[in-house]
């Protein structure tokens, strides 16, 4: 059972032991399918198992999901020092947890997501919680995540854009009030488009 990369919890009663309980991870239904629509985004760079279990099944676990690394038999604390180790190699981590043992790498990372069903402790601490018990919905969240990124972006190019080109016509090709203006609603009105296009989209 333990070459197998199972669990023993052995059963006493009265001081005898009278069963041993084989216990045996098993990933959730959604997993694979969820882990290839994330690894087929640019900026997922790697994935990485940490896990308080023993080597074996966090190994089995590792090259059943495709890991690029996986840390077995790691306690609380220090699952929060890899994601924090993780953090000083200049990686952005998303944790994603649901057990007690969780909480302090979700309080770490930069960004944490908990789902329904999980721990009191991992959902109060999590960035995000996913209002089902499945993580069907995280390639959406990064999905948004990203749009949000692009949208502020073009928003920022707007205002910035706007008072640069009001800024050097000031300076340098004599721009007054009226200049100005006209450049402010330009701003405004390509502002309110970049805000304005995910729903029209």
């Amino acid at each position: 059972s333990r070459r197998q990369g199972h669990s023993l919890t052995m059963v006493a009663l009265d001081g005898y032991l009278v069963g041993i309980l084989e216990l045996q991870p098993v990933l959730r239904p959604e997993v694979t399918q969820v882990l290839a629509e994330l690894r087929r985004r640019r900026r997922l760079r790697s994935i990485v198992v940490i896990s308080g279990d023993q080597s074996a099944p966090t190994r089995r676990l590792a090259q059943e999901i495709g890991a690029d690394e996986f840390h077995a038999e790691v306690l609380p604390a220090d699952k929060a020092a890899i994601v924090a180790q993780l953090q000083k190699q200049g990686r952005k981590v998303c944790f994603v947890g649901d057990g007690i043992n969780d909480a302090i790498a979700l309080k770490q990372a930069n960004v944490s997501v908990s789902l329904q069903g999980a721990t009191t402790a991992a959902t109060d601490t999590a960035h995000v919680v996913l209002m089902e018990e499945s993580l069907q919905q995280l390639p959406a969240l990064f999905a948004l995540a990203d749009a949000f990124d692009r949208t502020n972006r073009h928003t920022m190019l707007a205002i910035l854009g706007t008072s640069a080109i009001g800024l050097a016509g000031i300076f340098a090709l004599g721009f007054d009030l009226r200049h100005m203006t006209i450049l402010d609603q330009l701003g405004l009105l390509w502002g309110g488009t970049v805000a304005m296009r995910p729903r029209l989209e």
